[in-house]
């Protein structure tokens, strides 16, 4: 109880007698969280729009001319038993030409109605996992091995440049957030050190009483716990109240679940403790015998 009540203090007084160098790095800490934070929510929102978009791609495989229209029906349980596909609907020339008539405003074929040129086609829903490069290439070939099917047409190089996309807003912030993380340690480091510098004294004093070192480091370590777990709520609540202030009509802000806010700001003051043992730890190598 007596050493707990002593790295209590030492905490405290060490706040108490460097309150500028404390807020000091409450602040810069709660910068360069709020910066990650932010690129948190915007690779979260950008993964749920590319989601969004995906989840609207079709398949459209069309029917060779020559095929009656008496196998129509088997041809398309063939297609609905490929690996991948959820739904299929068959698109007959009569209701083709309605479709473009909608599309256009207009009927383009009144009076070919006996001659109508407009292939029968397929339009083939894929399931959501499913909905990459690869695994529409192989729908494709699976799809172009069936009797019956002439052609299969999808939005292929929109899907590579969103996937390539994806994979570059995934590389950036992976670099950007492990620069984050690594100025937030070497400042929090830096800061505990000069907070620490002024007591090598007193490191040795405890040193010769027989103090260990890391009980002469837990104070300081407590102190970089509090320090980083504090600048990364006071980050989350710059974004609470920045989202009740700013709304954003053209798309949807997808912020991260509560649990993993929580888990951010214990891993931030984690981060904070291990930091500031580093600080403590060099310091003490540096001045202590």
């Amino acid at each position: 109880m007596t050493r707990l009540t002593y790295v209590i203090k030492e905490t405290l007084r060490d706040l108490r007698h460097n309150p500028w160098t404390a807020l000091a790095s409450l602040l810069s800490l709660t910068l360069l969280y709020l910066l990650f934070d932010l690129f948190w929510i915007s690779a979260g929102t950008s993964q749920h729009f590319y989601h969004n978009l995906t989840a609207q791609l079709r398949v459209e495989a069309f029917v060779e001319e020559p095929l009656p229209d008496s196998l129509v029906r088997e041809l398309t349980a063939r297609v609905t038993a490929v690996s991948g596909v959820t739904s299929v609907s068959y698109v007959s020339r009569e209701e083709a030409r309605t479709r473009l008539a909608e599309m256009v405003g207009t009927d383009l074929l009144a009076g070919y109605d006996e001659a109508n040129p407009l292939p029968r086609s397929y339009q083939i829903t894929v399931a959501a996992e499913q909905l990459t490069s690869d695994d529409l290439a192989r729908i494709e070939v699976d799809l172009m091995a069936l009797r019956g099917i002439d052609a299969v047409n999808y939005s292929r190089d929109w899907l590579l440049k969103a996937e390539s996309g994806k994979r570059l807003v995934w590389q950036v912030g992976v670099v950007l957030g492990s620069l984050i993380l690594a100025a937030a340690v070497i400042g929090s480091a830096n800061n505990i050190r000069l907070m620490t510098k002024a007591r090598a004294g007193g490191f040795r004093q405890m040193l010769l009483l027989g103090a260990g070192r890391f009980f002469i480091a837990l104070p300081f370590v407590i102190e970089g716990f509090v320090i980083s777990g504090l600048a990364a709520v006071a980050g989350w609540i710059v974004i609470v109240y920045a989202s009740t202030r700013i709304a954003f009509a053209q798309f949807e802000v997808v912020y991260p679940a509560t649990d993993e806010k929580v888990l951010f700001c214990v891993g931030a003051a984690l981060l904070g403790a291990l930091s500031a043992y580093v600080g403590v730890h060099r310091q003490l190598r540096e001045h202590v015998p």
